[in-house]
């Protein structure tokens, strides 16, 4: 026996597939040309961005919406870009930055880094280049609010700048509380001398250098002090690892 098409029920909803998040960009760049070619290129990879002309504008947004990730030029109207970023540190506000700047020098980047920022593209720039660099930013772990790490025996305070293992202080150079940092912010992980010179000492090249294995040195003497079990591990052939239970 049919039932009369009247009395069907409805045809179900066709389920949509829920969208995954769309990565939020504030861009803060006043050469019109380059920001339109940026624009262009990251929401033909379904970035939404947000643009600003000049550094006070850039900095009020920073401070007022939610953004992923950051682009600022280092030369801008009204507030300069390192300027910008060490205000938005300041304020606690601790999105990724990648920094733009037709300065190339190492002093310059270094410059660029020291303030705040999380990466740095000299212009000209290939836009695939500056997409991938902010998709790596945003694979980051979003660590950078805690204030205190602590692995196995070992306790930084970030605001302090202080380490202690098992409750004993230990003195640390600038220099190898950021090495100590990213280890202990990735744990049990092999990491390789070029990660580490690349992200701790913020080499774009992997020069022929023992830079590594002497801080590693260094701070393995400070840590693992005699008679306590080690953490700094060498792993042959692969690189390092801070191993804790």
């Amino acid at each position: 026996m049919s039932v009369p098409s009247e009395n069907l029920p409805p045809d179900p909803m066709p389920t949509v597939p829920r969208p995954e998040a769309t990565p939020r960009v504030l861009l803060v760049e006043d050469d019109g040309k380059i920001a339109q070619e940026v624009i262009e290129e990251l929401e033909s990879r379904h970035f939404v961005v947000q643009h600003e002309f000049s550094g006070a504008a850039g900095l009020s947004m920073g401070l007022n919406a939610h953004f992923d990730v950051m682009i600022v030029d280092r030369m801008l109207p009204e507030l300069d870009g390192l300027t910008l970023i060490e205000t938005l540190r300041e304020r606690q506000v601790h999105v990724p930055v990648l920094v733009l700047s037709a300065l190339s020098a190492v002093d310059d980047r270094v410059s660029g880094l020291k303030a705040g920022g999380d990466d740095y593209l000299t212009k000209p720039f290939a836009m695939e280049e500056l997409a991938a660099r902010l998709e790596a930013l945003l694979r980051r772990p979003d660590t950078s609010r805690h204030t205190m790490l602590r692995a196995g025996p070992l306790e930084m305070d970030l605001i302090t700048r202080t380490v202690r293992r098992d409750g004993v202080l230990i003195d640390l150079l600038p220099r190898e509380f950021r090495l100590l940092e990213y280890l202990m912010r990735r744990p049990n992980q092999v990491l390789t001398r070029n990660m580490l010179l690349e992200d701790v000492w913020n080499y774009r090249f992997i020069p022929q250098t023992n830079l590594v294995d002497v801080h590693i040195g260094k701070l393995r003497r400070k840590i693992d002090e005699t008679g306590r079990p080690p953490l700094i591990q060498s792993i042959r052939g692969a690189g390092f690892m801070l191993r804790v239970s």
